[in-house]
């Protein structure tokens, strides 16, 4: 099996140049280093297999080792394996490999070895003679890849490739990258290959439509729009809002005080404490939804503008309660979430045999926390969120000064996390408005029915 072009004429240009650069470093035991960045469905993962499915079949009668590895075994390492497999089927291979111990994949002599790259893995002891493979190397932690898989491609100074897309600073795609760009200002030697949605986009239209459509869904500055195919990074510690989605949620409509005649409301609970040693507030968020005209994008993207606040500090639950329960009655709100963690657990038990099915419990955790997290950035990025506009009020203010202090943390495997800190403000108006949007979501409008006269 030759690597003649002719043998990749279905791919794309910019795979096409990845790959020859790869196979050339393989071919002549040069032993470099390439980090490849490709925008999310774009081909990368398609890429990778045709190169391991290429080199098992150029050196089939060696016995020589392809190694990769991603951050779980189950199920990315292993939907990996599967690929492969595909790959050599299509180039008529069925039933000369072998796979071998559920992770080997065996043509003739050589094998490509799928590893976890967990921190807890047991990967010593693998060669890596022909390539290194790291698949989504911005969550393979750097300690770990030094250690334990860098090493592998020593004895014949195999090369390396880290796939991936950005997310936060410091992380090991981030780190080779930098390195890889200093290295091509000294050498020339391309090492670093970036093809963000607009490149893929212009070689596959019907890409580029969807793409327009997610940007449109999730906003531009959407972290999983920004990481996963603008490519670019995130930063911990920032504002979790951009200014152009604090703009956006600006609203030119006056404050409502009570419920419009067929206007559909939903609200947002996040509870503050009892007694004099309250700090946060009670916050109730109530907001109108529309299906019928979503203000940018496509599908059934609910528009929600935020009509009113309410803040209780420091009242004792049983008046609480009684107050909650009939706001929620009084603007007969089709949802209601509430923080159910900790102390809010009795609270939400009490509110739901009140309000009955209306009403949903919410239990933060890191990850409800940051799936909420990026429901509140699309709502705030596509223009469907809104709030009344500035009042003077304390509500009013006190909810400006949380969503403009608020900001966020980029964990591995893009887990997020938003916050105030305490030494700005208060987070309880950020807290309600994400439940409220979490409410939006949940809130299914009855599809009209029709009867026979």
């Amino acid at each position: 099996m030759n690597f003649s072009s002719s043998t990749i004429e279905d791919f794309y240009p910019y795979q096409r140049e990845v790959f020859e650069a790869v196979k050339d470093s393989v071919l002549n035991r040069r032993g470099l280093t390439f980090t490849v960045e490709i925008a999310r469905q774009g081909g990368k993962n398609e890429l990778s297999a045709w190169l391991e499915a290429r080199f098992l079949a150029q050196y089939l009668e060696f016995p020589l080792n392809i190694v990769k590895c991603a951050p779980t075994f189950k199920p990315q390492a292993l939907i990996s394996l599967r690929r492969l497999c595909d790959c050599l089927d299509m180039m008529n291979f069925a039933g000369d490999y072998a796979i071998e111990s559920g992770h080997i994949v065996r043509l003739g002599d050589a094998r490509a070895i799928f590893m976890s790259a967990e921190p807890s893995a047991n990967v010593v002891g693998n060669t890596a003679h022909l390539l290194l493979e790291v698949d989504e190397a911005q969550d393979v932690s750097i300690e770990k890849f030094d250690r334990d898989f860098r090493p592998m491609a020593a004895t014949r100074n195999a090369t390396t490739v880290l796939y991936g897309t950005p997310w936060r600073e410091g992380n090991l795609l981030d780190t080779v990258k930098s390195r890889n760009l200093e290295l091509e200002r000294s050498d020339g030697i391309k090492r670093h290959f970036r093809f963000d949605w607009e490149e893929v986009g212009r070689c596959n239209a019907d890409y580029r439509s969807y793409v327009e459509g997610e940007r449109a869904r999730l906003g531009e500055n959407h972290p999983t729009f920004r990481t996963q195919y603008a490519l670019q990074n995130v930063s911990n510690g920032g504002g979790f809002f951009s200014d152009e989605q604090l703009i956006s949620m600006a609203g030119d409509f006056p404050r409502c005080r009570f419920p419009k005649p067929g206007a559909v409301y939903v609200g947002g609970l996040d509870f503050g404490g009892e007694g004099n040693a309250a700090c946060d507030s009670t916050v109730l968020t109530i907001a109108e939804i529309s299906t019928s005209s979503p203000p940018r994008g496509e599908g059934r993207e609910m528009g929600l503008h935020i009509v009113n606040h309410y803040s209780w500090t420091g009242l004792p639950y049983t008046l609480l309660l009684q107050k909650i329960t009939d706001a929620a009655k009084g603007w007969g709100l089709k949802r209601l979430v509430a923080d159910a963690t900790g102390l809010g657990s009795p609270l939400c038990s009490s509110l739901k045999q009140s309000l009955g099915h209306r009403f949903v419990s919410f239990v933060f955790t890191a990850s409800s926390k940051s799936t909420l997290g990026y429901e509140l950035l699309a709502a705030a990025g596509t223009g469907r969120l809104q709030l009344y506009a500035r009042d003077g009020s304390m509500e009013c203010e006190e909810c400006w000064r949380q969503l403009e202090s608020a900001a966020a943390d980029y964990k591995p495997n893009r887990a997020l996390n938003f916050y105030v800190d305490p030494s700005k403000a208060h987070d309880d108006y950020l807290m309600s408005l994400a439940l409220t949007v979490e409410a939006a979501r949940r809130y299914e409008p009855r599809a009209a029915v029709g009867r026979s006269q």
